[in-house]
């Protein structure tokens, strides 16, 4: 449930509504606001009893249900937009975040070149895999630890942010130890161990991609269970769906953009390269990303994508990237001027 509080309430009356949330055996997860507060209250107990029950505590204004299942992601607890912030980026306030690197990791001398054309293009985040999840079990699966050290050292020396994924439980800790993002990719989105020990032990930044068959409710779930266990920087990626179409790798559903941003406070980033698979279709879902919404981008980029270990046929070469990133000046120009009347009012 929402508890507002009336305008000008006393801290004493805030603090004795919390403790009667409590006592209702509800859990205090959210208090915003600086005049007028707002309390978001969470649990399985009868809300219709703690709702009564709140209406009529001395300085509450009102007392509703939250009626959307994720209940701490929902605009209903908050409708402000959450501005994650990584060091001196952001990603969800006013900057177009753009997410760059390759699928893998695969040589210090790759990695580095990846992050200078990142830099250079004016991109603040270096993507890469250290460890893959892959269909098959005979395909590269990642560098492991190696590879997350050359990510860290490339990342550093051009003045990026780390985001790479983390598959399991046991490496939360470790891969946070290198990343200033911690991916939980597609097959992962509803791995709920994991999801709930990255949400307990780390604050951590997280990019939380949608599954090849999840609906966008299951998504808001599943970033519900991070937000729930304490982490609250969470970015939501749509990187399409599995349909009956096979003209491309799968479907990006960018409807999903303006769906999530009437449904959640949360940041929402677009990859085009996982739903296309095809390098010649990401510059133009790049700009429909920023016409419709979105908070940034994931594109691959790779110095020779004919000898990627990994997804070479979605990647750009650093100058399809580098034109990519000029043709879409103008459009994240037409999205700062509209994300600026956003924030304004």
């Amino acid at each position: 449930m929402i508890v507002s509080m009336k305008l000008g309430a006393t801290k004493e009356q805030i603090e004795r509504v919390c403790n009667r949330i409590e006592d209702m055996g509800f859990q205090v997860r959210s208090i915003q606001g600086d005049e007028r507060i707002v309390i978001a209250a969470v649990g399985v107990e009868d809300v219709t009893h703690g709702i009564e029950t709140m209406r009529s505590a001395e300085g509450v204004e009102s007392a509703v249900p939250i009626s959307a299942p994720y209940k701490l992601v929902s605009k209903q607890v908050r409708q402000e937009r959450t501005v994650v912030a990584v060091g001196d980026a952001t990603v969800g306030g006013s900057e177009f975040a753009v997410f760059a690197g390759p699928c893998s990791v695969e040589t210090e001398q790759q990695i580095n070149a990846c992050a200078e054309a990142v830099a250079a293009a004016g991109a603040k985040f270096l993507r890469g895999g250290a460890y893959k999840p892959r269909s098959s079990p005979y395909s590269f699966q990642g560098l492991e630890e190696a590879g997350l050290k050359l990510l860290r050292n490339a990342a550093d020396s051009a003045g990026l942010k780390v985001v790479t994924e983390v598959m399991t439980v046991a490496n939360v800790n470790l891969v946070a130890e290198y990343a200033d993002v911690l991916q939980v990719g597609a097959r992962n989105v509803q791995n709920f161990p994991l999801l709930k020990e990255i949400g307990a032990s780390t604050n951590r930044p997280v990019l939380l991609k949608r599954g090849l068959s999840t609906t966008i409710k299951e998504l808001l779930l599943s970033a519900e269970y991070i937000v729930s266990h304490g982490n609250a920087n969470v970015i939501l990626c749509e990187r399409g769906i599995r349909t009956f179409e096979n003209a491309t790798r799968n479907t990006l559903d960018i409807n999903a953009v303006p769906v999530l941003n009437e449904m959640t406070h949360l940041p929402v980033i677009l990859d085009p390269a996982h739903a296309t698979g095809k390098r010649d279709l990401i510059p133009p879902l790049t700009r429909a990303a920023a016409a419709v919404g979105a908070d940034g981008i994931m594109v691959e980029i790779h110095p020779d994508p004919q000898r990627a270990w990994s997804d070479g046929a979605q990647s750009l070469t650093f100058a399809q990237f580098a034109a990519m990133m000029r043709d879409l000046e103008p459009y994240v120009a037409l999205w700062a001027a509209g994300r600026a009347k956003l924030i304004a009012a």
